[in-house]
C-alpha cells in the first residue's frame, strides 16, 4: 500500500504519571500508522474525546478525579465509543481488578511494569496492523 493511501489511526493515552505516559507514547510512536494524543487523567480524556474520534484508548486505572474504570464505563455508554478498543495498563494485578475492567468493557489488561514491545504488539493486533 502506498504511503499516501495508508490508513491512519488515532490513539488516546490516558495516564497521570508523566514518565509512564512518555514511555507508552514513545512505544506507540513506533507504530507508524498511529497518531497519539495524551491526556493526564480521565477528565482530560473526556475533554479530548469531545473533539476527536479515537480508534483506540489506552488508560491507567489509578488516576485522580475520574479513574480508568469510570472512564471505561463512561466510554461504553457513549454511542461513539461503545465499540472502540480500550486497553488498560495498570499496577493493579489482582484477578478481581482484571475481571472488573474486562466486565466493564475493556478489551485488554496489561499489568505494569510493561515492555514497550508488549504494548506495540498488542496495539498492532487490536487494530489489525500486521
Amino acid at each position: 500500500m502506498s504511503t499516501s493511501g495508508e490508513r491512519r489511526f488515532n490513539a488516546l493515552v490516558v495516564e497521570d504519571s508523566p514518565p509512564m505516559r512518555k514511555m507508552i507514547v514513545f512505544a506507540l510512536s513506533r507504530v507508524r500508522e498511529l497518531d497519539v494524543v495524551e491526556a493526564d487523567d480521565g477528565v482530560d480524556a473526556l475533554r479530548r474525546i469531545a473533539g476527536t474520534k479515537f480508534d483506540i484508548i489506552i488508560t491507567d486505572i489509578n488516576m485522580p478525579i475520574l479513574d480508568g474504570l469510570k472512564l471505561v464505563k463512561r466510554l461504553r455508554a457513549d454511542d461513539n465509543y461503545k465499540d472502540v478498543p480500550i486497553v488498560i495498563i495498570t499496577t493493579e494485578g489482582a484477578a478481581e481488578d482484571r475481571q472488573r475492567a474486562l466486565a466493564l468493557g475493556a478489551n485488554a489488561y496489561i499489568t505494569k511494569p510493561i515492555q514497550a514491545q508488549q504494548v506495540i504488539l498488542l496495539v498492532r493486533e487490536i487494530l489489525s496492523l500486521d
